[in-house]
């Protein structure tokens, strides 16, 4: 057993659930010390998507190690938090500006459907175009890929991602969420710019390469979202089709990056990390 006692959720931590009188808390444990941090409001001057009765987060006030994330996310399937890397830099998370969804509402949506309506705005905008970019799809969505297969566990993969990322000097959250994709919307994280107003279809996007992909969510900046990838699309066709999903999802990164579907499958082929940015 580790030198650590096992015990119930320090501080003020149990508000993170349920309404924030810590009724979801009680058999939850966490036998990692919590560094010096605090809980997240949203600020109530902030324009808000709903009324929140609890707090959206715990963050801690000093940068953390990778080590420091890998041992909360193996302590996620008991406490019941999901730790992220957060960029304090650009984002002030502890200020609350965050605009928390119901996590409740992601399964409102359906990746496939969250595609298809993407596509099909971006095909009547460009009605003109040759849709070279989207090459060998062009105008005709060609739904979601087929799963990816296995090169190591999900959490392990994680764990070294995040091990590099701590390198950046970042904060540590803990959302209270059954998965980690549903951190997302529980943080009120707006980051993608000028794409989407709402965050959790692309949660539910999230929760969808969690099975296919082993994708595991790491860290958050303002307008940045970092995953591992633990079953990557290994040869060029696969990651093609894998690449259209990146791009319904953050089209910023094929248009403002190597422009076609063919040069940023070559970026993803095999990689197990995936980045994204929106501007």
């Amino acid at each position: 057993m580790d030198d650590v006692e096992v015990r119930h959720l320090p501080g003020d931590l149990p508000q993170l659930f349920d309404g924030g009188a810590g009724d979801g808390a009680p058999g939850r444990t966490l036998s990692v010390p919590l560094p010096e941090g605090d809980l997240v409001w949203p600020d109530p001057g902030y324009p808000q998507r709903q009324h929140l009765l609890r707090p959206a987060f715990w963050l801690s006030d000093e940068p953390v190690g990778g080590e420091l994330w890998a041992r909360f996310h193996a302590e996620h399937a008991r406490s019941g938090l999901w730790p992220l890397l957060m960029d304090e830099s650009d984002q002030p998370w502890a200020a609350g500006q965050i605009a928390p969804e119901p996590v409740a509402e992601i399964g409102n949506y359906h990746p496939h459907a969250f595609m298809y309506e993407v596509w099909a705005d971006w095909a009547e905008q460009a009605a003109d175009d040759d849709h070279d970019d989207l090459a060998p799809y062009g105008r005709h969505c060609p739904g979601p890929a087929p799963a990816g297969v296995p090169v190591d566990d999900p959490g392990a993969m994680a764990g070294r991602h995040a091990r590099a990322l701590a390198a950046r000097g970042l904060s540590l959250g803990l959302v209270a969420v059954d998965r980690g994709a549903d951190a997302l919307a529980a943080v009120g994280w707006q980051g993608a710019l000028n794409h989407n107003e709402w965050t959790a279809p692309l949660a539910a996007v999230l929760r969808s390469w969690e099975d296919r992909f082993g994708a595991r969510i790491v860290a958050l900046g303002f307008n940045t979202l970092e995953l591992s990838v633990a079953a990557p699309p290994v040869s060029t066709r696969h990651a093609v089709h894998v690449a259209a999903e990146h791009w319904a999802f953050c089209p910023d990164i094929l248009f403002q990056g190597p422009g076609t579907l063919a040069g940023y499958a070559e970026e993803i082929r095999g990689k197990t990390h995936w980045s994204f940015w929106w501007d």
